[in-house]
């Protein structure tokens, strides 16, 4: 498994310092919940500042992490640095896609950190934070990282806390029984498409979306 390293977030953090003339803030951002038939999507955000001390050991990309590390990890992320986590809801994804499910879900957690960050550190190639939509407002710099969560411990620590909350959000929603989420967690599994295919959606389904074993005019 790769780890996450702090090399990059810290050239950064170590840049931004000097151009602006005091202590610089940065944010790591991943999103969970992308690819799902059901659920919100999540966004998580963990902020590093000069004074942050070292991560913890062990962050990677969450998928790649057994449930129980995530949880252990979870816990050591917030005695470390600030992180939060936005929700873009089934209704955003259904009216404006899943871009502005993610925009709506990345503004979210943005605004819930205590500070404006000087520099966005955003895992993937495209920044779907921008754009014209009403989810868009006013965002600082953003720079895209490929395959950030192995690149920046601020990333992965983003990736883990979105996951590990999505997860909770997903056993805990009225269907969950029904439709397997607490297993599959809105994702395609057989059991899901099969419920899909006997019982049809659920409130909570991406109903805009062209859902596997539902029959669209």
């Amino acid at each position: 498994m790769i780890l996450a390293t702090s090399e990059l977030e810290q050239m950064f953090l170590a840049e931004l310092t000097a151009e602006l003339g005091r202590p610089a803030t940065i944010v790591g951002i991943d999103e969970v919940g992308r690819g799902a038939l059901a659920g919100p999507v999540a966004v998580g955000a963990v902020l590093l500042t000069t004074d942050t001390g070292p991560a913890p050991e062990g962050l990677a990309d969450s998928k790649l992490l057994r449930p129980a590390k995530r949880e252990q990890l979870v816990t050591e992320i917030h005695r470390w640095t600030p992180g939060v986590v936005g929700y873009g809801s089934v209704q955003d994804i259904n009216e404006h896609g899943i871009m502005g499910g993610l925009r709506a879900a990345g503004m979210a957690a943005l605004a819930q950190l205590p500070v404006t960050p000087d520099l966005v550190l955003l895992d993937g190639s495209a920044n779907w934070l921008a754009g014209p939509d009403l989810f868009a407002g006013d965002l600082p710099p953003v720079k895209t990282i490929i395959k950030g969560d192995q690149q920046c411990t601020i990333i992965a620590a983003a990736s883990i806390i979105a996951k590990v909350e999505r997860d909770r959000v997903m056993s805990e929603l009225d269907g969950s029984d029904s439709y397997s989420w607490k297993s599959n967690k809105g994702y395609a599994s057989p059991a899901h498409v099969d419920a899909l295919t006997r019982l049809g959606p659920h409130r909570h389904h991406r109903t805009a979306w062209h859902l596997p074993g539902v029959r669209h005019e």
